[in-house]
């Protein structure tokens, strides 16, 4: 599996919240709204994009930004002005004082703002669910990253534009599709960059050894792994293989089969009722009581009380 396609593995974007915002100036909405992840393109004019600690971050054209929740952020015309919205969970929009605005904003399918003829268009695109597989992935982005327009390119927001006002039947499903492919070529395109700080598991895919030890882990995690049959399956020694994967992974093979498998195990717990002898057995494990005891060690609680926390609590 690719290190990419492991973000969005699993749940996908389902049912994802997508807007096109049309905005005037003054304006400015502050969102806590504690989506895991949202994507913002602006098409036309700019925005200025304040996290809850750090410098706002301009954006034009072209340019496009990823909000990593659940911390708040604020978007506006310019920085620091004061907001008159407030997103919430679920895309919810009130005024500071609590007022509904989801009518008075209302400017057609998907498209929400103060003035239909505003100068400032922004795609939004919001991921409103977890899926704790990417969690390696999603924990190596910084709380707010800005790919400008000449770093990229990609016809996928034109696609998103064209599509996002649509209301074909079914279409929401598309839009889904197009949000991935987005966030994908976005996140290709960022972690390309000859600074990028990306995660030791991530460059190590790169290596032409240890990288096939993580593919053959991901892909294939029921499996009964070992260092040697690891080390057998890249054609090197056993002690030759725990060297080297730790050295650029920065933990033991056998640690990270371990995270990898209770990863998928957790997100598997929470979208769907599938038994938890029968997820233990597809993600590696002998049955419910060897699961329930990796799980507890290293998260701290039982399988069953973590697919009751998350169906309770949300992402």
């Amino acid at each position: 599996m690719d290190a990419l396609a492991g973000l969005l593995d699993g749940p996908r974007a389902k049912g994802a919240f997508l807007l096109r915002m049309v905005m005037a100036p003054p304006w400015s909405v502050h969102v806590e709204d504690r989506a895991p992840l949202c994507l913002m393109c602006v098409t036309e004019g700019e925005a200025w994009i304040a996290p809850a600690s750090g410098a706002p971050v301009r954006l034009r054209p072209g340019d496009v930004a990823v909000a990593r929740g659940p911390e708040p952020y604020t978007v506006s015309h310019e920085p620091g002005a004061e907001p008159q919205a407030r997103i919430g969970p679920g895309g919810t929009c009130h005024t500071l004082r609590g007022e509904p605005l989801a009518r008075s904003m209302d400017l057609g399918v998907r498209t929400w703002g103060n003035a239909p003829d505003g100068d400032t268009t922004v795609l939004i695109g919001t991921y409103q669910m977890r899926g704790e597989v990417s969690g390696r992935l999603l924990d190596a982005l910084p709380p707010l990253l800005r790919l400008p327009a000449e770093a990229w390119n990609c016809p996928l927001t034109d696609v998103l534009a064209d599509e996002i006002a649509r209301d074909d039947p079914g279409h929401s499903v598309v839009l889904d599709r197009v949000l991935d492919l987005l966030l994908i070529a976005v996140l290709r395109a960022w972690f390309s960059r000859p600074d990028a700080e990306t995660p030791a598991w991530y460059r190590a895919m790169a290596d032409p050894v240890v990288g096939r030890a993580l593919r053959l882990m991901q892909d294939d995690p029921a499996r009964p792994w070992t260092v040697a049959s690891l080390a057998a399956g890249c054609g090197l020694s056993r002690a030759g293989l725990a060297r080297r994967f730790t050295d650029l992974v920065g933990e033991p093979p056998m640690a990270y089969l371990t995270g990898w498998r209770l990863a998928l195990a957790a997100d598997l717990l929470r979208d769907g009722d599938a038994t938890v002898e029968s997820i233990a057995r597809k993600v590696g494990y002998s049955g419910s009581f060897a699961l329930s005891a990796a799980f507890k060690r290293v998260r701290g609680i039982s399988p069953q009380e973590h697919r009751t926390e998350v169906r309770t609590t949300g992402p």
